[in-house]
């Protein structure tokens, strides 16, 4: 195939095939890139937030929204969650190991973004 790249037998038993709508991967990318997911790990980059945080960090998100996408990120292993037993129950939510190697280039894709809208003429 000239140009082009090829996938062999050896890729496709190390990698998901992301194309296909089985794959798992494809789901957590789907939550990483949905509306608010991106929002979510950039706001947690670097801090330990709990819900209200949360809610006030990223504006224009309901809070059914906010569970929504929380929910999906735990379930995929980007975020933990953490309950203190109290009333009304305190809910702190970070990134996990996977959340911040997945989160650290988002978080690089906003700066550059920002800049660049910084700096148009």
């Amino acid at each position: 195939m000239a140009g082009g790249s090829q996938i062999t037998q050896a890729d496709t038993e190390t990698r998901y095939e992301v194309f296909h709508t089985d794959c798992p991967a494809r789901d957590v990318v789907d939550h990483i890139t949905s509306r608010w997911g991106i929002w979510v790990l950039i706001s947690l980059q670097g801090n330990d937030l709990r819900f209200y945080e949360l809610r006030e960090s990223i504006r224009g998100i309901s809070e059914k929204m906010l569970a929504q996408s929380l929910r999906a990120l735990v379930q995929d292993g980007l975020i933990w969650r953490h309950v203190e037993p109290t009333t009304p129950p305190q809910v702190t939510y970070g990134l996990t190991e996977f959340g911040r190697e997945v989160g650290e280039p988002l978080g690089e894709l906003f700066d550059r973004i920002t800049q660049r809208l910084g700096s148009r003429p």
